[in-house]
């Protein structure tokens, strides 16, 4: 084989591990775009206008925030910052994903940036603790994550009515059931039960007291203090 037959398998390996690794998210995905798209018909939205939000968008978290709240008139402070507050949490997950990128510069970094998401994030993450990431690997793990999203929740925008309500067949709880399996992909034994406990208590009593989305901030600073203090015990156990 020659230099260019071994590139040329390489990177349809990369290729293949990839669309392996995404593949049971994309399955968990559906439900979630379903039920979003099919809130949004709740919301008097067309199929148009879920199709224009999830393309240009793409953050299911802040779709949900957004359309949580939405309302006419339409309370644009608010959305600004329910918003902003949950898509806060791409900036730290750049920083720690950026090092782990060498094989990225110039338009592809910007591109490998725009399909980042909380599983593409994940996946890079485990990736990176193993080997490289490549562009082929990224691109062909991220991106079909965008394409499933927002087939997803057209469809949704256009079989909602026949759904009835969400929680009667458990798409509520997918959004849920998708965190949970990435979240299993990084358990680290102690430490991450302190990050679960303090983020998830924080954001609890905060929903409570406060509302939303100030849960989202203080479940994620609660979680980054519980790591800073117990990464160290951590590791001398």
């Amino acid at each position: 084989m020659n230099m260019h037959s071994a590139h040329r398998a390489s990177v349809s390996e990369e290729i293949r591990q990839g669309l392996a690794d995404i593949a049971p998210v994309l399955v968990a995905m559906v439900p979630i775009g379903l039920l979003f798209g099919a809130i949004c018909t709740t919301k008097a939205w067309t199929t148009s206008e879920v199709w224009l939000m999830s393309t240009l968008v793409f953050s299911g978290g802040a779709e949900f925030a957004a359309i949580g709240i939405w309302q006419v008139p339409v309370p644009y402070l608010a959305l600004f910052v329910s918003t902003l507050l949950v898509s806060a949490r791409h900036i730290l997950m750049g920083v720690s994903l950026a090092p782990k990128m060498h094989a990225f510069s110039g338009w592809r970094l910007w591109a490998a940036a725009w399909f980042m998401t909380d599983e593409a994030w994940a996946l890079g993450e485990r990736r990176a603790r193993r080997q490289p990431i490549t562009i082929a690997y990224w691109f062909f793990m991220a991106v079909p994550v965008h394409i499933v999203w927002v087939a997803s929740t057209v469809t949704g925008s256009i079989v909602g009515p026949l759904l009835g309500d969400p929680a009667e067949i458990g798409l509520d709880f997918a959004f849920t059931a998708l965190f949970i399996g990435l979240i299993a992909g990084f358990w680290r034994g102690r430490l991450t039960v302190w990050v679960l406990v303090a983020s998830g208590g924080a954001s609890a009593l905060v929903a409570m007291l406060v509302g939303e989305p100030w849960n989202v901030l203080a479940g994620a600073a609660a979680g980054i203090a519980a790591a800073w203090f117990a990464a160290p015990d951590e590791e001398a156990a």
